[in-house]
């Protein structure tokens, strides 16, 4: 059952929106999760309870022994990837970015269901699990390419140069790309509003970009299930679902 302010802080939150020159979005996990793609760690067996996590997702362990990875993408492809579609979530930041009421989506999920829903202008902190690339001649690969490759040999090999391949994101002992940091860092900076969606805020640095946004002068809006460590400093803080909020919210900020 919805908490009976809810209706009441979507209408708070769509005024701050509606009064700001310049609006960015935060989005963690918690946006895909009405897209079917459980959170990191997240409960419920199957897939997830097969795979190490401290395994497919450490760039030491792949380098040690790629195929784990590439094991864990096999399934991740079929029972995961194939089936998630964009949600209303997803679909209400593209209304807003089109009515103008968004600059940009700054996002640590590797989903790429951002920029399938049709956002224009999104900054993938983490990159993607639908991009590939070879590490000896840096050919670019999509996700059908690579599945393609995958079919062939265990780990894959690229087609221009027999390379290994790897997946466009950051894993665990990697930084953060250095260009993509600094565009999110300085949107974060200039925003009159941050609205962040699904994030529990707990993640380094990417968490921290809330926080520039509040030391710059701008507002924190906090869409999330669950507590965050800015919910105290935060404009608005909605507790729900995001699927749930976030049509509710672009609708009343466009009108």
């Amino acid at each position: 059952m919805e908490q009976p302010d809810v209706g009441k802080l979507i209408f708070r939150a769509a005024g701050l929106l509606r009064a700001a020159r310049r609006v960015v979005a935060f989005t963690g996990a918690g946006i895909s999760a009405d897209s079917g793609i459980p959170t990191y760690r997240g409960a419920g067996g199957g897939l997830w309870s097969r795979y190490d996590p401290d395994k497919y997702a450490s760039i030491d362990y792949f380098r040690k022994d790629p195929s784990y990875y590439w094991r864990f993408f096999r399934d991740v492809r079929h029972q995961v990837l194939e089936a998630a579609q964009p949600n209303p979530a997803h679909l209400a930041l593209v209304e807003l970015e089109r009515a103008g009421h968004l600059e940009a989506v700054i996002t640590q999920n590797i989903d790429g269901l951002h920029a399938e829903a049709g956002s224009r202008r999104v900054l993938e902190l983490h990159g993607s699990t639908r991009r590939f690339s070879c590490q000896s001649c840096l050919a670019r690969l999509s996700l059908d390419e690579a599945w393609e490759r995958l079919a062939l040999a265990l780990p894959p090999s690229c087609p221009q140069c027999e390379g290994p391949l790897r997946p466009d994101v950051v894993l665990f002992g990697e930084m953060l790309p250095e260009c993509v940091l600094r565009e999110a860092i300085e949107l974060s900076r200039s925003a009159d509003v941050m609205l962040v969606v699904g994030s529990s805020l707990v993640v380094h640095p990417a968490a921290g970009l809330p926080i520039l946004t509040r030391e710059h002068g701008g507002r924190v809006v906090i869409v999330n299930v669950g507590e965050t460590p800015l919910d105290q400093v935060a404009a608005v803080k909605i507790d729900a679902g995001a699927a749930h909020v976030l049509p509710r919210l672009a609708g009343s900020v466009i009108q």
